[in-house]
C-alpha cells in the first residue's frame, strides 16, 4: 500500500501525462512523493489545473523521468486489485487527511456511501463534509473517492467526470 505523506505545498513539482482508460492524466511529484494526479482530456487544462492548485510551485516537465510512475498509474486504473505502491504527499486539513484514509480502506470493488464514511470517522463529520474532502482530493484513483456512492446506491458527482467514476467502479467488479 502506498504511504501518506502529510506535507506542506510543494515547493518544485516534476509533472508528466500519460494515456489511461480514463484518458489523459497528469501526474505531478514531490521530492516526498506523488502530489497531483488528474484526469482530462485538454493538457492544457491540466496543467492550469496544475498551477491552479499549487500557485507557488515550480511545474518542471519530466514525462521521461516519470516514466514508471505513470505507467503504474495507468496499470492500476486498469486493474486496481493489484494495488498502488508509490508513496503520497498530501497536504489537507485533519477532517480531508482522515476522510482520505477511510476512502483507502475501501477495497476494490466496493462502494460505500458518504454518510457510511462519515459515521465510521475518528472526528464528527457530516455526509456533506465527506463530499468536499472528495471534491478536495487531488490525488485521482490513489485515494478512491470514486468508491463513494448516495445512500440510495446511485453514482453521483466527480471531479473528473461521472463517467469516469462510472467506468472505476465498473473496472473494480462494483457494477453488473
Amino acid at each position: 500500500m502506498d504511504t501518506i505523506v502529510a506535507a506542506a505545498t510543494a515547493k518544485t513539482l516534476r509533472y508528466g501525462f500519460g494515456r489511461t482508460k480514463l484518458g489523459l492524466a497528469l501526474v505531478a511529484m514531490s521530492e516526498t512523493g506523488v502530489a497531483a494526479i488528474l484526469f482530462g482530456d485538454d493538457a492544457g487544462k491540466i496543467r492550469r489545473d496544475l498551477r491552479q492548485i499549487f500557485p507557488g510551485a515550480e511545474l518542471v516537465p519530466d514525462e521521461a523521468g516519470l516514466a514508471p510512475v505513470i505507467a503504474e498509474i495507468a496499470d492500476f486504473v486498469e486493474a486496481p486489485r493489484r494495488g498502488l505502491d508509490l508513496p503520497l504527499d498530501l497536504c489537507g486539513s485533519p477532517l480531508e487527511l482522515a476522510v482520505w484514509e477511510a476512502l483507502r480502506a475501501i477495497p476494490p470493488g466496493e462502494t460505500r456511501s458518504y454518510g457510511e464514511v462519515a459515521r465510521s470517522l475518528p472526528i464528527p463529520a457530516t455526509a456533506q463534509e465527506v463530499g468536499a474532502a472528495c471534491a478536495a482530493n487531488i490525488l485521482a484513483v490513489a485515494i478512491p473517492c470514486h468508491r463513494l456512492v448516495k445512500a440510495d446506491g446511485s453514482i453521483s458527482g466527480y471531479r473528473w467526470g461521472v463517467w469516469r467514476k462510472r467506468r472505476l467502479i465498473y473496472l473494480e467488479g462494483a457494477l453488473a
